[in-house]
């Protein structure tokens, strides 16, 4: 149920655990509403209370979400956090006030505060992504990359995995890179700029799947894109449609259904026993390549049957 921005869930025995609050980054992107409604749903089954709001990369609203957090006396917080060195602080100032937080899809610069932190296997995906992207585009030739927020370590992570598989072939030549942000909006824009600089450019590479399905929006309309090859990363439902109509050549989806339901079933055991039951406090979930091949096996957001 969404009331005034946020998303709460409840179960029959809400009240009886405790509030278990989850900050996202921003909904309207698929990703992280899959994110937020899949641990409230994990939570709400747990018998916990679910707040799901959301700080949209926005580091001072998301100090003041942990604010509200605390006052509201949650047993525990599960956080994607909007800054890898930024969001430090918040994070500490609810480990202050005996809080535990866990962290999902994104990591923050210091290990020990949180009790854990869950996140897709960026590196591995990567380079799943950019090796598909090679026997698609070819082995020569200019091509453009989209990136994420630098704010977000993923996004540098994403792109140094690019470049360690396609360094691989010297006579591919990446003459434009744009920062993108994650957005669509901010995709279709750059790849517009960049069109125009670089007209012979023969593919994309996408830190994600809303700035590539931005580009192939671009690529449209330039009547660029039955010559020019995109690719994405996250496992989106559009990006699993543009794969299925032919204008997406494939994604790397990131098991975001799986580490948000783990991020609460640690938080759980936590609270219960005072051990999250993992090994590690970084987690990393392995990522995996969807394209025409296996694109039928796809059937809840962010899942597939293997």
């Amino acid at each position: 149920m969404l009331i005034g921005g946020t998303i709460l869930a409840a179960g029959p025995a809400a009240h009886a655990a405790g509030l278990l609050s989850i900050i996202v980054n921003d909904p309207s992107n698929p990703y992280w509403m899959a994110e937020g409604k899949i641990a409230a749903a994990e939570a709400s089954k747990l018998g916990y209370t679910a707040n799901v709001s959301a700080h949209k990369g926005d580091t001072n609203v998301e100090s003041n979400l942990v604010d509200t957090a605390i006052t509201n006396h949650s047993v525990a917080i599960i956080l994607d956090p909007a800054n890898a060195s930024g969001s430090v602080g918040a994070v500490r100032k609810a480990v202050a006030a005996h809080i535990p937080v866990f962290l999902v899809n994104a990591e923050i610069n210091q290990s020990g505060l949180a009790k854990a932190q869950l996140v897709s296997n960026n590196a591995q995906g990567a380079a799943v992504g950019a090796q598909e992207w090679v026997k698609r585009v070819g082995d020569k030739g200019h091509y453009a990359e989209l990136l994420g927020s630098p704010s977000d370590n993923n996004a540098a992570t994403r792109s140094n995995g690019y470049n360690t598989v396609l360094s691989q072939y010297p006579d591919l030549e990446r003459v434009a890179e744009q920062v993108a942000n994650w957005d669509r909006t901010q995709g279709h824009d750059k790849m517009q700029s960049m069109l125009q600089a670089h007209p012979d450019i023969i593919g994309v590479i996408s830190g994600n799947d809303d700035m590539a399905l931005g580009a192939i929006a671009a690529l449209k309309e330039a009547g660029k894109l039955k010559t020019i090859k995109v690719g994405g990363f996250d496992g989106s439902p559009d990006a699993i449609a543009a794969i299925k109509s032919g204008q997406l050549q494939y994604t790397v989806l990131q098991p975001v259904a799986t580490f948000a339901r783990k991020a609460v079933d640690e938080a759980d055991s936590f609270i219960r026993t005072g051990k999250t039951g993992a090994a590690e406090e970084k987690q990393l979930f392995n990522c995996i390549l969807i394209t025409e091949q296996n694109v039928g096996k796809y059937t809840e957001p962010f899942t597939i049957s293997e």
